[in-house]
């Protein structure tokens, strides 16, 4: 593989996020089927970014203007193959959490430890600024949840209700970082 660079994103570079293969396709799914939690298996191949290009190339642009942060991970020629957001808003009653808003690895770049390496650089930002938990609307695939639930994250304890309501199959999950 490839030497991989990671490091902060700037303000000029959001529209290298189409440099990115978002393919994704799903087998398995986690659904409330009768009020309890199961995998069903839906076989989809969702072949662009779930809600549109522009709208994470604009989240990501909102990110960085509002003293969050993005983390991108480039290839050697420059090419960008992956990134993740931190938002810098506080929510949370019982803890102080802070969104990881978004996570993208292109397509042909997963299952080598680069979506891990740029969790690991949220979750130590997070930290830097004093946060309890990262809180995640993690798409409810079961491959995504396998990936996060490999990290330590389990399902929130205090759910942020429009953050539930932007999306009601996404899995609310949260990662400790003290302990």
């Amino acid at each position: 593989m490839k030497e991989i660079i990671y490091r902060l994103m700037r303000i000029e570079e959001c529209d290298k996020i189409r440099e990115i293969d978002p393919t994704h396709y799903i087998k398995n799914a986690w659904r409330l089927v009768d009020g309890e939690r199961k995998l069903v298996e839906i076989d989809y191949l969702d072949n662009d970014w779930p809600d549109g290009y522009d709208y994470y190339r604009n989240k990501l642009e909102e990110t960085i203007l509002s003293e969050g942060v993005a983390f991108g991970a480039f290839e050697s020629n420059g090419r960008m193959i992956a990134f993740a957001t931190l938002d810098h808003d506080f929510f949370g009653e019982r803890a102080k959490h802070l969104l990881l808003d978004s996570m993208f690895v292109s397509r042909e770049c997963r299952g080598k430890g680069i979506g891990k390496s740029l969790f690991k650089m949220c979750a130590e930002q997070a930290k830097e600024w004093g946060a309890d938990k990262l809180y995640m609307c993690a798409g409810s695939a079961e491959d995504t949840i396998a990936f996060y639930s490999s990290l330590g994250c389990t399902e929130a304890e205090e759910i942020n209700e429009a953050l539930f309501e932007e999306d009601p199959r996404d899995m609310q999950l949260e990662y400790k970082l003290n302990g």
